[in-house]
């Protein structure tokens, strides 16, 4: 099955890329959240990804943001694909409140050891292995290259955030622990321990990020708990942590899954979302980056397609901005960078990575005269048509500086239009989308009509 491990696009501005999520901007006060199928654990990104993950952690989220908002406010607006979010802008508190109901995973593990606190909060002696705690306790982790567990006194000594936000957030994150749980408890699931994360909006506390995904999570079964709590079957990725552990080696834990875990883990991230919220997550059989294309051109975050004029210096933005008028009156998006082939060519496949893996219909103007180099250059780098166009400054220059677009060397097939209407019109066209072949269907048919109509007007005029 296909996985979504990255999206790219040049008409969208990357803001953060973390372990899972990317994060896109949208306008001033919204962005943009896809939850990819990358999975993470112990504090590193596998390599193998997990079909339809994304798509279950961006729709259980916005399912429970409906059910929570009168608890906390939080940024979600509306989803606009199943992995995809339109969030509000919030100022990111960065700490991470963990509450935890039960004694487990990282806890239990500290616990055997003979700790008997949990980031700063005291636990009582006598419990076992998955036990219950007397009430649910709030472990406070920083969110850092490595989070860490901390205490609330740490947190305020150490100016993360002012004792009287820390106390909202703690007692925002209880009462959120107990909606979920009550809500699962009518699904024969337990709430065992989750993390909540907060930002501030004009001042605001509000939830952000996710909340109570398999991701976020741990999910137990209430009828397999209560016939074995020692070894309950797990809903959530505890499931994948604990394969990691099994086959820990000298060298570390393995950074790849077979295919039987990733299977697995897919079906309980599904069947999760299913108990959840009562219905099956419908997903197209579209490959995932086509079928998120295509519902963020619906939603109107993205245009069919996108032309990217490279140029090899500032003083050709007057020529490229020629072009970008013409493209954009085809509703096709229009991106401008500069780069120099013989100067800093080694930055092309930097900054044309999003044009490298984009996801939509991609073509590329390059703009440079004289020794023109950039046009070979970009089209040795990239995977989508790209289209000399120098900006030659009369019939002597483009004589003496032609022949430098023309002549490309093997395996750089680099075309050359040399009237800016043209090659505007060429890159547009070469996006190759039924819409826009459509347009341009339209537009012969518009000139062979007015041609047609010159030549009636002239055989009337000479018949006179």
């Amino acid at each position: 099955m296909d996985c979504l491990t990255q999206f790219f696009s040049p008409q969208l501005k990357k803001l953060h890329s973390g372990k899972v999520r990317e994060s896109f901007k949208a306008d001033e006060k919204h962005r943009l959240i896809l939850a990819t199928d990358r999975i993470s654990s112990f504090d590193f990104v596998l390599e193998t990804p997990v079909p339809c993950k994304g798509a279950v952690l961006n729709s259980l989220s916005a399912w429970w943001f409906e059910k929570t908002k009168d608890i906390c406010p939080n940024h979600f607006v509306k989803i606009l694909d199943p992995a995809i979010s339109l969030v509000k802008e919030a100022e990111p508190i960065r700490l991470e409140m963990i509450v935890r109901a039960y004694l487990t995973g990282s806890a239990w593990r500290k616990y055997e050891k003979g700790g008997r606190t949990v980031s700063g909060v005291p636990v009582p002696d006598g419990l076992t292995k998955n036990a219950p705690f007397p009430e649910p306790i709030v472990t406070p982790t920083t969110k850092e290259a490595s989070d860490r567990p901390i205490s609330a006194e740490d947190i305020v000594k150490e100016g993360w955030i002012s004792k009287d936000i820390l106390l909202k957030m703690h007692d925002v994150s209880l009462k959120l622990f107990a909606r979920g749980s009550a809500v699962l408890a009518e699904r024969g699931i337990i709430l065992v321990d989750t993390k909540y994360e907060f930002g501030l909006i004009d001042g605001e506390l509000v939830l952000i990020d996710e909340i109570h995904t398999p991701d976020s999570s741990r999910f137990w079964l209430k009828e397999a708990y209560e016939k074995d709590p020692y070894s309950v079957e797990q809903l959530d990725k505890e499931y994948v942590r604990n394969y990691l552990m099994e086959h820990k080696t000298d060298s570390g834990y393995p950074m790849t899954l077979p295919d039987d875990i990733v299977s697995e883990t897919s079906r309980r991230y599904l069947e999760l979302y299913q108990r959840i919220t009562g219905k099956e997550l419908e997903l197209p059989p579209a490959h995932p980056q086509n079928r998120i294309t295509e519902n963020l051109k619906i939603t109107g975050y993205m245009k069919e397609g996108c032309v990217v004029i490279v140029m090899g210096s500032a003083s050709d933005i007057p020529h490229a901005e020629k072009m970008a008028e013409r493209i954009k009156s085809y509703h096709v998006a229009v991106k401008m960078r500069i780069v120099s082939a013989h100067k800093n060519g080694e930055m092309i496949p930097v900054l044309m990575e999003d044009v490298i893996h984009s996801a939509d219909p991609v073509s590329v103007i390059a703009v440079a005269g004289r020794s023109n180099g950039l046009g070979g250059a970009l089209a040795a780098n990239l995977p989508v048509p790209v289209i000399n166009c120098p900006p030659f400054s009369d019939k002597a220059d483009l004589m003496v500086n032609i022949n430098s677009s023309l002549m490309m060397p093997s395996d750089t097939p680099a075309l050359t239009v040399v009237d800016p209407k043209n090659a505007a019109d060429a890159a547009v066209l070469c996006l190759n989308t039924p819409i826009l072949k459509n347009a341009f269907r339209l537009k012969i048919a518009d000139v062979k009509k007015g041609l047609d109509k010159a030549n009636e007007d002239l055989q009337e005029r000479q018949d006179v």
